[in-house]
C-alpha cells in the first residue's frame, strides 16, 4: 500500500539518524582528496593544493600547505594545514594571504545571487591555530567587484574549535551562472589595508578580504593554521557535516582535475595504437570535466608506451580533446610499428605525473 508523507520536512537534517545528502556546496571540505600530492612547499599565488583549494599569497611571506592527519574528532581523517616558513611581520597595503575555494556558477544557481530572491547560507568549519584572535572569512563574486567579510574568533591556541557563520547572500552585483567562477569562499590569514572591508557583515563593492581586526597569522614561522569540515549550506542553521562517500567526493573533484601516475608503481592509464614509427595516439576514459583541460606532464621520459617491451616517451601532448574526451599524442625516439596496439603507463617512479586540469 503506498504511503503518503504530508509533513513539511523543511529544516530536517536527518531521517532516522541518517543525514540528508546534497546540502554542502563545498567540495572536499573534509580534505580527504589530494590528487596532486600531500605537501606543497613555498606555495605560489593561485596554486591549487589539496583538491579544490587554492592559495592566495602575494606578499614576502612564504607558507607550506599540506594534507595533515591532525583532526578535531574521529569522524574526520584529514585537515588542510598552513605552515608559515618565511614570516611577513608587516603586511603591505595590497597584500593578502589566504586559502579559498571557488564554487562553480552552475552549482551556485540555487543561491539566486544578484536577485531579490538571494538566499541565506550558513558556513561551518573546524579550525585550529597557534595564533589566537580575530580571523575573517570573505565571500566574493567572479571579478571580486562584490564582497562580504565576516569575523570569527580563535579563542585558544592549538585547540580545535567549530565555527558557524550565517550570511545573507548578495541581492545586487553580477554573479555567474555558468561553468565559470560563481562564488569564492576565502579564509583569510593576513590582509593589507587596501583589501580591508569598511565594516563586517555587509555586502560592499570592491575586492575585500578581511577587516582591520584580522590577525597576522604570517608574523612568525612558529605559526600554523588547520581547517577541516568546511560546509556551506542554504539556511540559517549549521547542520552536521555532510560526509560523502570517498568515491563520490573524488568524482566531484575530478570534474576539475585528474592526476595519473605518481604512485611509484607501473600505472597503466590507456590503450592506443601507433600511428608511425615514432608516434602514437591514446584516448583516456574520463568523466565529464568542467571544460577542456590543459595538460601538464612531469618527467616525460618516465612515461612509456609499448606491447612486448616498453619505450620511453619523448613528448606527450593533448590533441582534439573536449571536456568529455581526452586524446593524447605521444612521441618516442623510435621502435614503433604503425597500426600496432600499445599500452601507455607511468614507470615505477613517483616523479611520473600527468595532470589534466579544468580548474576555475
Amino acid at each position: 500500500m503506498p504511503v503518503t508523507i504530508s509533513e513539511d520536512i523543511t529544516g530536517v537534517a536527518s531521517i532516522n539518524g541518517g543525514q540528508l545528502g546534497g546540502r554542502n556546496y563545498i567540495i572536499n571540505g573534509a580534505m580527504l582528496i589530494s590528487q596532486r600530492g600531500t605537501s606543497f612547499a613555498a606555495v605560489a599565488h593561485g596554486e591549487y593544493t589539496l583538491d579544490r583549494w587554492t592559495a592566495n599569497d602575494t606578499g614576502a611571506g612564504v607558507f607550506t600547505i599540506s594534507q595533515d592527519t591532525d583532526v578535531p574528532n574521529e569522524t574526520y581523517e584529514n585537515s588542510l594545514k598552513v605552515d608559515c616558513t618565511t614570516a611577513d611581520a608587516s603586511i603591505a597595503a595590497g597584500d593578502i594571504y589566504a586559502i579559498q575555494q571557488y564554487i562553480e556558477g552552475l552549482n551556485s544557481i540555487p543561491f539566486a545571487m544578484g536577485t531579490s530572491g538571494a538566499v541565506t547560507v550558513t558556513l561551518s568549519f573546524w579550525v585550529k591555530s597557534t595564533k589566537t584572535g580575530t580571523f575573517c572569512v570573505a565571500l566574493k563574486n567572479a571579478d571580486a567587484s562584490r564582497g562580504y567579510v565576516s569575523q570569527y574568533t580563535v579563542s585558544d591556541t592549538n585547540t580545535w574549535e567549530r565555527k558557524t557563520i550565517t550570511i545573507p547572500l548578495d541581492q545586487t552585483g553580477t554573479w555567474l551562472r555558468t561553468n565559470g567562477k560563481g562564488l569564492a569562499v576565502m579564509f583569510t590569514l593576513a590582509c593589507g589595508s587596501t583589501r580591508q572591508a569598511s565594516s563586517a557583515d555587509t555586502w560592499e563593492a570592491g575586492n575585500v578580504s578581511a577587516t582591520s581586526s584580522q590577525v597576522n597569522a604570517l608574523d612568525s614561522t612558529a605559526n600554523n593554521f588547520l581547517i577541516t569540515g568546511v560546509q556551506l549550506e542554504e539556511g540559517s542553521t549549521a547542520t552536521d557535516f555532510e560526509h560523502r562517500t570517498f568515491g563520490d567526493e573524488l568524482a566531484l573533484c575530478q570534474r576539475y582535475v585528474r592526476v595519473y601516475g605518481g604512485t611509484g608503481a607501473n600505472e597503466y592509464i590507456s590503450i592506443g595504437a601507433a600511428s608511425g614509427t615514432t608516434t602514437a595516439n591514446f584516448v583516456i576514459p574520463t568523466i565529464s570535466m568542467r571544460a577542456t583541460p590543459t595538460l601538464t606532464v612531469s618527467a616525460v621520459a618516465n612515461w612509456q608506451v609499448g606491447n612486448a617491451s616498453s619505450i620511453a616517451c619523448t613528448a606527450i601532448s593533448l590533441t582534439n580533446s573536449s571536456p568529455h574526451s581526452i586524446n593524447l599524442d605521444v612521441t618516442v625516439a623510435s621502435g614503433l610499428t604503425s597500426g600496432h596496439g600499445l599500452y601507455m603507463r607511468a614507470a615505477s617512479t613517483t616523479a611520473a605525473r600527468l595532470t589534466l586540469s579544468a580548474e576555475l
